[in-house]
């Protein structure tokens, strides 16, 4: 019977509010207890000192992508795994864009039989429509009685007929529905967000309106249906208080951004590092900025990863020809704390919050507080080793991060369960 004793651990716990010093005693996958000082009752009891180090929640990512099936190069469900783990995530949720598409039972049930045991749990969201393409609805009622997250495209919305029809098809489901707001024709050719840098850098611009006039749309159509809503990949600051406005007058939402959004604006795509073409771009430094307020006062109430592999032959293109989207899992959880946490931009607590138990909430989960007899499903974090970004010490499939070759610090110790 396995049994740890952390001392001097600082333990976060955002569902009991708790940021504090104390030692944590984890027994056969239990929190046995916690207290200020705790004395082992016997010798089989190892103890471990844990001052210096972060104990919290078991970290949720919302959506990110495998590669498996369909797209091995780029990622397995085994490379997937493993580089979760090393992030500290106890449950990924897997967008449906795989080849083919999680639209099926019979998909649904792929991914469970093939998704390596153990945490963390790699999970699909169910396509809304059939191959993720937006043009005819999936079988929502089947879908909802199998092992699905819920129901998510991962793509822009296309049809809002259709979109309509499936918002009042699934409110009986009581499975969440994520959408991404991007209207594909006002985005155009854009490869980043328009404004002075893009003219700057000479990059087509993709306007912030791209993403504000079909979130405006989608929130007028909550408001008619009532069916509760995640809204994706949030990146502008007119976003951010679209959102505000609807929360206050009682919208069933919640929100997400992305973590390169929360680390990064368009002043980075100087470089024309083909690893910042993302989707949506990055923000401006303004975006950036109410990002993080937009974090901090609950308004956007999850960081999602959003880690999306590809190979080094398909990064290696000019910027623009590059496909949009980097991986995360691995890096996110010390950056994050390095950037925002250390410099004072974000509580600890409200990183943790925003990384574990909010992301839950998303998914119409209550998260349990630790506490003594209950199960432990925790991450223990190291704030201080510097380590560098390279092929071989990333355990995902590809590389494709401007991050690579990079040394930071922080780096997540195991995953207790």
């Amino acid at each position: 019977m396995a049994s740890e004793l952390f001392r001097q651990v600082r333990l976060l716990d955002p569902v009991s509010e708790t940021d504090r010093v104390v030692d944590v005693w984890i027994e056969a996958g239990s929190v046995r207890a916690i207290a200020d000082v705790l004395e082992p009752e016997s010798a089989d009891v190892t103890v471990t000192d844990a001052a210096g180090l972060v104990l919290g929640p078991g970290l949720v990512d919302l959506y990110s992508h495998s590669g498996e099936p369909g797209y091995e190069s780029r990622e397995t469900l085994a490379s997937l795994h493993q580089a979760a783990r090393a992030g500290g995530f106890v449950r990924v949720l897997l967008l449906p864009d795989t080849d083919p598409a999680i639209a099926t039972p019979a998909d649904v049930e792929w991914i469970r039989q093939h998704a390596p045991a153990g945490l963390p749990r790699l999970q699909p969201w169910a396509a809304l429509t059939l191959d993720a393409k937006g043009d005819q609805m999936t079988e929502l009622g089947e879908l909802a009685t199998t092992d699905i997250a819920g129901f998510a495209d991962g793509r822009p919305i296309r049809q809002w007929g259709l979109l309509r029809r499936s918002l009042e098809y699934a409110q009986a489901l009581n499975r969440p529905i994520a959408l991404w707001c991007c209207d594909e024709t006002l985005r155009g050719n854009g490869v980043m967000r328009d404004g002075p840098d893009a003219i700057r850098f000479g990059l087509p611009g993709a306007p912030a309106i791209a993403e504000t006039a079909p979130l405006a749309a989608l929130l007028e159509c909550v408001a008619q249906i009532g069916t509760p809503v995640h809204l994706m990949r949030i990146s502008t600051a007119r976003s951010v208080a679209l959102i505000a406005q609807a929360k206050s007058s009682g919208l069933p939402i919640t929100a997400s951004t992305t973590w390169h959004h929360l680390l990064l604006n368009t002043q980075a795509v100087g470089c024309y590092d083909p690893n910042l073409r993302l989707e949506p771009p990055l923000g401006t430094p303004e975006d950036q900025a109410a990002l993080i307020q937009a974090v901090r006062d609950g308004v956007i109430e999850a960081i999602a990863i959003d880690h999306s592999p590809y190979t080094y032959e398909e990064k290696t293109v000019p910027f623009a020809e590059a496909p949009p989207g980097a991986i995360g899992l691995e890096l996110a959880l010390p950056l994050l704390w390095q950037q925002l946490v250390e410099p004072g931009h974000l509580p600890a607590l409200t990183l943790w919050r925003s990384l574990s138990t909010n992301p839950l909430r998303c998914l119409g989960e209550e998260p349990r507080a630790i506490a003594p007899e209950t199960p432990a499903s925790l991450t223990l974090f190291d704030p201080r080793p510097l380590w560098k970004v390279t092929r071989q010490t990333l355990q995902s499939h590809s590389a494709n991060t401007p991050w690579l070759g990079r040394e930071f610090q922080g780096q997540v110790v195991k995953v207790i369960f």
